[in-house]
């Protein structure tokens, strides 16, 4: 049996169809806005593909309520019922892609993931998951029988809670120009990378380069500075992503105590394995461990961060096999 899985977001849309181990057969991708209707992809993927499969999930940017989903950063509204009659598939599931992308990694190989602190894991312990991209995903993983099954969370929009005198300050910027109440996600995401560097140059940690401001203004500003603070070509792109790594760091921490995560922590999302380097170095794992009298805890468990560009296809083809 085959399974279509997708993996959807505002720029693009990923289509895989599958094989009952949620192998990836065939692969396309798309751009989502070239699409007035969400159909209109899945019809052309399939008339490429030549295939009718009976099951199909779908990761989607977005909150899932009742099988039904409005996309947040596309005019698509997803219903699987009416996807079911629209596609001809018998059975169809929405799911939110973070939670996809939770769901695949139990099924991913050694050469997915990048050990950034080392630890001692139990097998089938509880898994902790979280990922910065354009807001800050979490969610958590636990073992039933032999399979894990996903917990999902919004804990991403949990306050920010700073643990030095600068992060102090960068709260209060952030309460000063964003409004009273600073979730963990106005840092640890693309945009609040940007509030990150903001912070230090309003507050005098940095001055900005007339370079990296006009790279800004064409370009998404989390690249801009991901990409000068890894060329090491600007010391304030440099301070940023220290911070960056720091709080993220912080937050994995916080995860791993929240369930005692002794199957380990793990990070996805898009920036991650773009900065995997810095976030290997001791401000991550320093900030990580960090935890007081529970400190030798967290220190014994892993974090590994998802390499795989399709974890998201391939959480979403588990859900649609055990459909």
């Amino acid at each position: 049996m085959n399974v279509l899985a997708g993996d959807i977001g505002g720029t693009k849309t990923l289509l895989a169809l599958c094989d009952e181990q949620a192998r990836i057969l065939l692969y396309r991708r798309y751009a989502s806005k070239a699409f007035p209707h969400f159909r209109d992809v899945v019809a052309t993927f399939l008339e490429e593909a030549g295939a009718r499969p009976e099951r199909a999930c779908f990761g989607v940017a977005g909150p899932v309520v009742d099988d039904r989903c409005q996309a947040t950063n596309l005019p698509w509204v997803f219903d699987a019922r009416a996807l079911e009659s629209e596609l001809g598939i018998p059975k169809v599931a929405l799911i939110n892609d973070f939670q996809a992308n939770a769901l695949a990694i139990p099924h991913l190989a050694g050469k997915d993931f990048v050990e950034i602190h080392s630890g001692n894991p139990i097998p089938n312990g509880p898994l902790a998951v979280l990922g910065a991209g354009t807001g800050l995903g979490e969610a958590f993983l636990f073992a039933f029988g032999n399979r894990y099954e996903v917990v999902p969370s919004e804990g991403g929009h949990t306050d920010f809670a700073p643990t030095n005198d600068r992060q102090i300050e960068l709260l209060r910027y952030l309460r000063e120009t964003l409004g009273k109440r600073v979730s963990y996600e106005r840092v640890l995401s693309g945009p609040g990378l940007y509030n990150i560097y903001r912070f230090l140059r309003d507050r005098g940690f940095g001055k900005e380069r007339p370079d990296v401001a006009e790279a800004m203004a064409r370009e998404d500003p989390a690249a801009v500075i991901t990409r000068f603070a890894r060329d090491g070509a600007d010391p304030l792109c440099d301070i940023t992503l220290d911070v960056f790594c720091e709080v993220y760091g912080q937050e994995a921490g916080n995860l791993a105590l929240q369930i005692l995560a002794r199957g380990g922590v793990f990070i996805c999302g898009g920036i991650a394995p773009r900065i995997v380097d810095r976030m290997r170095g001791e401000r991550f794992s320093r900030a990580y461990c960090d935890k007081g009298r529970m400190s030798p805890i967290v220190a014994g468990i892993p974090v590994r961060v998802v390499m795989n560009p399709h974890a998201g296809l391939i959480g979403a083809a588990v859900a649609a096999v055990r459909l």
